[in-house]
């Protein structure tokens, strides 16, 4: 095993705090010091106990990871206490197509992305969570294309749902539906588009008007500003009552924000 030079004060940092009380100021120091005054002196210690060199290296990283994901779930259960207290108000107006009774207690925001294949797992988990609920759930689908991890064709399917809304909010969730149901299509792009709103008995002239206009465009717009402000930077991201999920987790995880909220008195069902 050889190590470059340039590498060393950086493994030796990591490897030697793990192996004495020395501060890590004081280490930098120390450290900084011997390979400046004799570098191949501490290359060669290295290389001439590799083996044990990688142990205490491998334990430095392993100890490393737990302290940061450590640190990291701590950083989450404080933030998701601080939602709990304080929910996050996403915008639901004129524009926003509400599936399920509009006063429902239970309101639940996707943000989401056509073709993300965790945004699928993401609606079953919806569509479960819809029927355990029933009426007492309402469901607001709301977009955020990643078109830098190639879905291409993520904002004009987001596009076609919003301007088919304009008609009807029924034809424009069973529009989500087929489009989830059938994800590997959308990559046909407009074509396959065309062929769910023929199914769907949508007037195509008035589609094709919709489609340019600026309630369309506001929409998207407004959906990917909101989802930048809450922290949204992958799909799918929801907002349950106001308590931000991200990603696809187990609907075992709202149920179990459902009942925090139950038993808090915030949510009565």
């Amino acid at each position: 095993m050889t190590i470059k030079l340039k590498n060393v004060f950086g493994v030796l940092m990591v490897g030697l705090l793990v192996i004495s009380c020395v501060s890590e100021k004081d280490l930098k120091e120390k450290v900084k010091k011997a390979i400046e005054e004799n570098p191949e002196m501490v290359i060669d210690a290295i290389n001439k106990r590799p083996k044990e060199f990688v142990q205490v290296l491998q334990k430095a990283v392993t100890e490393v990871r737990t302290e940061e994901d450590k640190k990291a779930r701590e950083s989450e259960q404080k933030k998701l206490e601080e939602h709990f207290n304080n929910p996050l108000v996403p915008q639901i107006g004129e524009l926003e197509s509400v599936r399920g009774e509009k006063d429902a207690p239970i309101t639940l925001v996707m943000y989401s992305d056509f073709q993300c294949p965790f945004c699928v797992q993401g609606v079953e988990t919806v569509n479960k969570l819809r029927e355990k609920y029933g009426k007492k759930m309402r469901y607001i689908y709301k977009h955020l294309p990643l078109v830098s991890l190639g879905h291409a064709q993520a904002p004009l399917a987001a596009e076609y749902f919003e301007a088919i809304a304009v008609q009807s909010v029924e034809k424009a969730y069973k529009f989500h539906d087929e489009l989830y149901s059938n994800q590997r299509s959308i990559q046909k792009g407009e074509d396959f588009f065309k062929a769910v709103v023929r199914k769907l008995n949508v007037d195509a002239n008035k589609l094709a008007t919709d489609l340019k206009s600026e309630r369309v465009k506001k929409k998207m717009e407004n959906d990917q500003m909101e989802a930048q402000k809450f922290e949204f930077q992958g799909t799918p991201g929801f907002l349950l009552n106001g308590i931000p999920i991200y990603g696809a987790l187990p609907v075992e995880y709202f149920e179990s924000i459902i009942d925090r909220l139950k038993q808090s008195g915030k949510l009565s069902i």
